[in-house]
């Protein structure tokens, strides 16, 4: 089973006293074992609606996020816990037939491992199968951004930027800790400049985007550091600030001309 790597704060309520492990906004997951908070026939039919969006669009890629946690509980900022790329793919179903629908590309952790990820593929029934709110962030790049991103997806270069060492609030400047948005915003630079180079990536990253502040107590975070795998402040030497879905948006609808941001909701 793994736990999808998420993109959001964690917070953290310790009891010294006990020693308490951190108890972190974790977002369902898609996986087996997770807790369901919609039915199937709800989430299928929100994934349905999304892909029908997609397509009426003409998106071969995009960025998808969703919510694995309710808005009240999100940090200022944030709304959505996961992002990854859904791409325009030829599907096999469990009876063989090949049909038309998005395969999504996501950083997910690892179960046992949670400062560890791994790229895994999966369908939008999976991606929504755990989320606490039916609601889907989406950003449509411009037409000469997706076919650069469809380039950067199916070649080595999608695996190489790719970094395990898992934070949930990684910080997109530096190197050594990487959370799921954070990999999509390399991935985009890296189609954007046409570049492996993660080093010249983080460059224009911190030339160009405007990360979100964390904005929770410092010593919950320090806590959370010590008791919790999947926290780490190690890449963080002031201010702790993260990427996420909504200032990747704002990223690309400032700098990729076509660029749109939709909100989707069920009916």
């Amino acid at each position: 089973m793994r736990i999808m790597f998420h993109l959001f704060v964690v917070l953290f309520v310790v009891t010294l006293v006990t020693e308490a492990p951190a108890a972190s906004f974790s977002a369902a997951s898609s996986q087996a074992g997770e807790t369901m908070n919609f039915s199937p026939e709800q989430v299928v039919g929100f994934a349905k609606k999304v892909e029908k969006i997609l397509a009426g669009k003409g998106a071969y890629v995009a960025i998808l996020a969703r919510k694995g946690r309710p808005q009240s509980e999100m940090p200022e900022g944030m709304a959505f816990t996961h992002t990854a790329f859904a791409v325009y793919s030829e599907i096999t179903t469990s009876d063989g037939r090949k049909v038309p629908g998005y395969a999504i590309y996501n950083l997910y952790q690892q179960a046992k491992h949670p400062d560890v990820s791994e790229l895994v593929m999966d369908y939008p029934p999976d991606f929504f199968a755990g989320v606490a709110e039916l609601e889907a962030g989406i950003i449509i790049p411009s037409p000469t951004l997706q076919q650069r991103l469809l380039a950067v997806i199916t070649s080595p270069t999608y695996a190489s930027l790719h970094d395990p060492h898992y934070s949930v609030i990684a910080n997109p400047f530096t190197l050594g800790r990487q959370n799921c948005t954070e990999f999509v915003l390399d991935v985009i630079n890296a189609a954007i400049y046409q570049t492996d180079d993660i080093k010249k990536i983080k460059a224009q990253e911190k030339a160009y985007f405007e990360a979100q502040k964390v904005n929770v107590n410092p010593l919950k975070l320090m806590l959370g550091s010590m008791f919790s795998e999947e926290v780490s402040m190690s890449d963080q030497p002031k201010q702790p600030v993260t990427a996420t879905f909504e200032k990747i948006g704002q990223y690309l609808t400032r700098y990729d001309k076509g660029a749109e941001v939709l909100m989707v909701r069920p009916d």
